[in-house]
C-alpha cells in the first residue's frame, strides 16, 4: 500500500522559506516520479512540480518557477520542496503524489498534507 505523510508546513511571513518534505513508503520509491501539488482555500488542485525517479530532471509550474525547488533522496525514500519568497498566494495545503505527470493526476495517491500559510 502506497503510503506519503508531508511534513514541514506551518505560518511564514511573505518572503520567507520553508522546506516539505515527503515520506514515502509500500512501493520502490527509487522507480517513481513524483510530484507536489496544492490546493488553496476554495480552489481546485493545481499542480506545482515534478521530478523524475533519479532526480534529475524537474519541472515547474509558471507560479513558482525560480522560487521552490523540488529534490528528492532516494535512499531515504524522501521527496522534498524548498520553498523560498514565498508570497500570500501561495498560501494552500500542500501534498505529495506518487505521478510522474506534468499536470494534475487525478486517481494519484497523495498524502495527508501539509498546510503552507504566508501571512504577515
Amino acid at each position: 500500500e502506497v503510503q506519503l505523510v508531508e511534513s514541514g508546513g506551518g505560518l511564514v511571513e511573505p518572503g520567507g522559506s520553508l522546506r516539505l518534505s515527503c515520506a514515502a513508503s509500500g512501493f520502490t520509491f527509487s522507480t517513481a516520479g513524483m510530484s507536489w501539488v496544492r490546493q488553496a482555500p476554495g480552489k481546485g488542485l493545481e499542480w506545482v512540480s515534478t521530478i523524475n525517479n533519479g532526480g534529475l530532471y524537474t519541472y515547474y509550474a509558471d507560479s513558482v518557477k525560480g522560487r521552490f525547488t523540488i529534490s528528492r533522496d532516494n535512499a531515504k525514500n524522501t521527496l522534498y520542496l524548498q520553498l523560498n519568497s514565498l508570497k500570500t498566494e501561495d498560501t494552500a495545503m500542500y501534498y505529495c503524489a506518487k505521478s510522474d505527470v506534468i499536470g494534475i493526476r487525478e486517481d494519484a495517491p497523495r498524502g495527508q498534507g501539509t498546510q503552507v500559510t504566508v501571512s504577515s
